[in-house]
C-alpha cells in the first residue's frame, strides 16, 4: 500500500469513529490531516466525501426502519412524517450552507477557530447535561414539523468547524426537550440527507480537481470510514442508554486546549 493510500485509509478511520460522537469530525480531521502533511484543494473534497462512507453505516444499522420507511411512504402516515421531519430538519443547514459554505471554508477551517469552537461546544455539553429536565419527546415518531425544525436549526451551528453536526443536533434536541435516545437516533437519521447531500455538491462542484487517478483514495477512505462508522454507532447506541455525554465535554475542552 503506497503513502497517500494509507493516509487516506487513516483519514477515514478518523472520520467514522468521530462522525457520530459529539466530538467534531470535521475538527479532526484537520488536525490529522496537518500531522499526516495530508493538505490541499482536493483533500478538503475527500473529507467531506468520506462523510458518505460514514453515513452508509446508518442506513445498514438502521436498514429495517428505512426499508418500511420506503414501502410505507404511499400508505403510512407515521412514514410520511417521518420523512416530512427529515425534510424540514435538513433546510437550515442547507439554506446555510449554500450562503455562507465558501466563506466559512476560507476563514473558519484554521486550527484556532476548530479548537475555540471544541472548547465552547463541550462547555454547553457540560451546561446541557447538567440542567433538570423531563423529557417530553421520548421516540423519533413522536416529533412534530417544529420539533425537527429545531433540531434543524441547532445542526446549522455545525457548519462552523469543530461543532459537531452529531453534538449540535444531539444536545439541541435534548435542550428542545428529547430524550437522549430520541435526540440520538435523530441525530443518526439527520445524517443521511445531510451528508449525501454535502457529499455530492462538493463533489459536483469541484469535479474539475478530480481524475480517474483519485478513485483509490476516496474509495479507501469512504470504506474506513463506512466500517469505523459502523462499530462506533453500535456501540454509541448501547451507551446512550445508560450513560451521559459528559466525558465528551471534557474531552473537547483538553482536546481545544491542548490544540
Amino acid at each position: 500500500m503506497d503513502w497517500l493510500l494509507l493516509k487516506a485509509l487513516l483519514m477515514g478511520i478518523v472520520e467514522g469513529l468521530t462522525e457520530f460522537l459529539p466530538v467534531s469530525s470535521t475538527g479532526h480531521l484537520i488536525l490529522a490531516g496537518s500531522l499526516l502533511s495530508f493538505q490541499g484543494e482536493k483533500i478538503k473534497v475527500f473529507e467531506v466525501v468520506i462523510q458518505t462512507g460514514a453515513m452508509l453505516a446508518i442506513v445498514v444499522e438502521y436498514r429495517r426502519r428505512f426499508t418500511d420507511v420506503l414501502v410505507g411512504i404511499g400508505s403510512n402516515p407515521t412514514a410520511r412524517k417521518f420523512v416530512a421531519n427529515l425534510f424540514v430538519a435538513f433546510l437550515p443547514a442547507a439554506f446555510l450552507g449554500l450562503a455562507f459554505g465558501s466563506l466559512i471554508k476560507s476563514h473558519l477551517f484554521k486550527p484556532l477557530p476548530v479548537a475555540v469552537a471544541f472548547v465552547v461546544g463541550g462547555l454547553i455539553i457540560l451546561w446541557v447535561e447538567r440542567r433538570q429536565f423531563t423529557a417530553q419527546i421520548q421516540s423519533v415518531d413522536e416529533m412534530g414539523w417544529r420539533d425537527a425544525l429545531k433540531v434543524g436549526c441547532a445542526q446549522a451551528f455545525a457548519l462552523i468547524p469543530g461543532t459537531s453536526r452529531s453534538g449540535a443536533t444531539i444536545i439541541g434536541g435534548m435542550l428542545f426537550g428529547l430524550s437522549r435516545g430520541a435526540a440520538t437516533e435523530f441525530s443518526f437519521f439527520l445524517a443521511v440527507p445531510t451528508l449525501v447531500a454535502a457529499g455530492g455538491y462538493d463533489l459536483w462542484k469541484h469535479r474539475s480537481l478530480l481524475s480517474f487517478e483519485d478513485f483509490g483514495m476516496f474509495a479507501t477512505g469512504s470504506v474506513a470510514a463506512f466500517a469505523s462508522a459502523f462499530l462506533c454507532v453500535r456501540w454509541l447506541i448501547r451507551y446512550v442508554a445508560t450513560h451521559d455525554f459528559i466525558p465528551f465535554a471534557w474531552y473537547r475542552i483538553a482536546f481545544g486546549i491542548l490544540v
